[in-house]
């Protein structure tokens, strides 16, 4: 959703995490909220964690929702980062085939800022075994960004 101001804040933000459960969604709020990468228990349902911040002299809230990825919890999606594991092909396909189509039929705000997130890119795959990069770093950027309205590639 947009921002809004209220309670102290110059500009308040709800932000939803979604994609297949597995891609990093947990991990990613974890590691922003606390600069930490302990070991994530998968979300049931939905979770969500406060950040306070200042950017430019503007006090800021995120409310960040983390939604678990199984297909009974899509409903809860209104407000969207799409996050996809780079090393798991149909976690970006599912988000044009399935949560794509979630966030039109779920979403009352047209103008919500919609951002796609590729994550996992911090492993070193020359020396994790069994794991490989299926995605490539460059693969259908351009009609991602005409999807969605930012790309950003974590290094969680």
């Amino acid at each position: 959703m947009g921002p809004s101001a209220g309670g102290g804040y110059d500009l308040s933000f709800k932000i939803l995490l979604i994609g297949d459960s597995g891609v990093g969604k947990s991990s990613l709020l974890v590691s922003f909220i606390s600069n930490s990468s302990d070991q994530i228990s998968p979300t049931i349902g939905v979770d969500f964690k406060i950040k306070q911040l200042t950017v430019g002299g503007r006090r800021l809230k995120l409310t960040i929702w983390d939604t678990a990825g199984q297909e009974r919890f899509r409903t809860l999606t209104t407000s969207y980062y799409r996050v996809y594991d780079v090393t798991q092909r149909e976690t970006l396909t599912n988000l044009s085939d399935v949560w794509a189509k979630e966030v039109e039929l779920y979403s009352t705000n047209q103008d919500c800022v919609k951002m796609l997130i590729g994550n996992k890119v911090d492993i070193d795959f020359e020396c994790v075994q069994d794991v490989e990069r299926a995605v490539s770093r460059d693969e259908g950027m351009p009609g991602l960004v005409k999807m969605w309205s930012t790309v950003f590639r974590s290094l969680h």
